[in-house]
């Protein structure tokens, strides 16, 4: 069983910053991507970054510029840096891993820029 669980989330103002992470744990391996998705209330579920085994990194155009994803593949673990945090950026962060040719989520982890 494959469990990530992630941590980080939280109420911040506008301009500030946060820092998401994501452990793997469990019968995991051959971790190829790691990312993260995120969903505001009524909106689709979209990703956000991303980032493979080779650290190729990928992300969103809204958040170019001010989030930096990054992995430790020692610790099966995963983080999101996020700066200049906008109102707009607001929702679930969801988890997401690709391993043993299978995708996993984590269960999410609310974030809320407001003033």
């Amino acid at each position: 069983q494959v469990q990530l669980v992630e941590s980080g989330g939280g109420l911040v103002q506008p301009g500030g910053s946060l820092r998401l992470s994501c452990a793997a744990s469990g019968n995991i391996f051959s971790i190829t991507i790691m990312g993260w998705y995120r969903q505001a209330p009524g909106k689709q579920r979209e990703r956000v970054a991303a980032i493979t085994s080779g650290e190729i990194k990928t992300y969103a155009d809204s958040v170019k510029g001010r989030f930096t994803i990054s992995r430790d593949n020692t610790k099966n673990m995963v983080f999101l840096q996020m700066n200049s945090l906008k109102p707009e950026d607001t929702a679930v962060y969801y988890c997401w891993v690709v391993g043993n040719k299978a995708d996993y989520w984590g269960q999410g982890t609310q974030v809320t820029v407001s003033s």
